[in-house]
């Protein structure tokens, strides 16, 4: 079954996903404030109890409003359950950035998608932390909200529009705080950096969204419900995310020789010239 979400469809889902977003990232700060018990699974990631409650929470609300809509979710998938998908389907990554919650450094989120024939078209990113929640619906805009402190109110919150950059002489880069390799090193080497921001999770999407950054390449492995919710929002404020080759970055990819919904390399930027060529 191939279903085709309307405006009215993706406004909805909206309101959905800023609440179960909310309501996990509630749930993350009440562990975050205890002792933080860390496992390893299969791949050798961190996993907490703070990933699995928060997607427990948002699987529950996804399920009861929209239960025609197929959802991938990282902890889920870590255990081998993965849906039928179709053209379109739901990316959850309760809680992006587990390293960076074990570390207690704040810049970890809840990320929450829509992809539709290949392209996230509606993203939620929440900082708990940092009281930043992020939306965006492609073709409509990208806004950002300040929660202040848990419990969060869905209902009361005050959304400010955000954009890209224009194009800059000297753009300045965002990169993993966990994962810096050589290859993004030298890919930054072609442009002329005002300097390279560390940061955590898809919180680094979010920060070129809102003009504070311009580019930022990852060439290390990634999957699916890391990207998909800041691609959305990225693409919402007027950027886009490409391969470095130029291509578009797709989604639904069932990759040979690695698991499903596993990313290849990519580059985030504001869209202009100077972000996507460099000094080619």
């Amino acid at each position: 079954m191939h279903l085709e979400l309307s405006e009215t469809d993706l406004q909805n889902f909206a309101k959905v996903a800023i609440a179960a977003a909310l309501d996990a990232g509630q749930k993350i700060m009440e562990i975050y404030a205890g002792v933080i018990e860390t496992r390893i699974k299969s791949d050798a990631s961190p996993v907490t109890d703070a990933d699995e409650a928060a997607e427990a929470i948002i699987l529950h609300q996804l399920a009861l409003a929209f239960p025609e809509i197929p959802v991938v979710s990282e902890e889920a998938a870590s255990m081998g359950k993965y849906p039928d998908i179709g053209k379109t389907f739901v990316l959850v990554d309760p809680l992006d950035g587990t390293k960076e919650f074990i570390s207690r450094n704040g810049e970890f989120t809840v990320n929450i998608a829509i992809v539709q024939d290949n392209f996230p078209v509606l993203g939620v990113v929440f900082a708990p932390v940092l009281g930043d929640l992020y939306l965006g619906i492609v073709g409509e805009g990208a806004w950002k909200a300040k929660t202040g402190m848990a419990p969060y109110v869905s209902g009361s919150l005050d959304w400010s529009s955000i954009r890209v950059t224009s194009e800059m002489s000297n753009p300045g880069a965002v990169g993993s705080r966990s994962h810096q390799d050589q290859k993004t090193r030298d890919y930054l080497e072609q442009f002329s950096i005002s300097g390279i921001k560390p940061t955590g999770s898809s919180l680094k999407f979010c920060i070129i969204a809102s003009g504070e950054a311009d580019l930022y390449p990852r060439f290390g492995r990634t999957m699916e419900w890391d990207t998909a919710a800041g691609d959305a929002v990225l693409a919402a404020a007027g950027g886009m995310v490409l391969t470095p080759e130029g291509n578009p970055f797709e989604y639904g990819k069932l990759v040979q020789n690695d698991a499903p919904f596993a990313n290849g390399p990519f580059v985030a930027s504001n869209g202009c010239s100077k972000t996507i060529l460099g000094n080619q």
